[in-house]
C-alpha cells in the first residue's frame, strides 16, 4: 500500500487517510475514504484553531496533534457523519485535497481557496456566499 500524500502527521494511502497523533498519547486514526461524508478547506486564525496544538475547545472539532499548526493558515475539516469532526493541517493542503478528490470525497476541490469565515469560498448564483440573501 503506497502513500499518495504524506507529511509528518498525515498520510493518504490507496484506501484511507491516516492521522498520526490523533489519540493520546500517539495513536493513529485511520479513516477509509468511503467513510468521509465530506471535507472542507478552512482558514485558521487565533479564534479558529491556529494556536491549538492538539485537542478541542468546543467539542465538535478535534484538532489532531500538529506542533507547527500555529505557522499554518489553513486546514481540512473532515466530516465523518458524527458530532466530532477531525481538523487536520497538512503541510501541503492542495496536494492532500487532490488525493481526496481522486478518491471521490465530497467537497475536495484543490483549486479553491477558503472564505474569511472558514467556509469553502463558494458563492450562490446571486453572488452571496453559499446562496445566502
Amino acid at each position: 500500500m503506497a502513500d499518495t500524500y504524506r507529511d509528518t502527521w498525515i498520510s493518504c494511502t490507496d484506501d484511507a487517510i491516516r492521522i498520526r497523533g490523533y489519540y493520546f498519547p500517539w495513536g493513529t486514526k485511520t479513516v477509509p475514504y468511503d467513510r468521509l461524508a465530506a471535507v472542507r478547506r478552512v482558514r485558521l486564525g487565533p479564534l479558529t484553531g491556529q494556536y491549538r496544538v492538539w485537542g478541542t475547545a468546543n467539542w465538535t472539532v478535534w484538532a489532531s496533534l500538529d506542533p507547527h499548526r500555529m505557522r499554518k493558515s489553513e486546514g481540512l475539516l473532515l466530516d465523518l457523519g458524527r458530532r466530532i469532526r477531525p481538523l487536520v493541517t497538512p503541510d501541503d493542503v492542495p496536494a492532500a485535497l487532490s488525493v481526496l478528490a481522486a478518491h471521490g470525497v465530497p467537497g475536495a476541490r484543490p483549486g479553491e481557496g477558503t472564505g474569511e469565515d472558514g467556509g469553502d469560498g463558494n458563492r450562490g448564483r446571486d453572488g452571496n456566499r453559499d446562496g445566502a440573501a
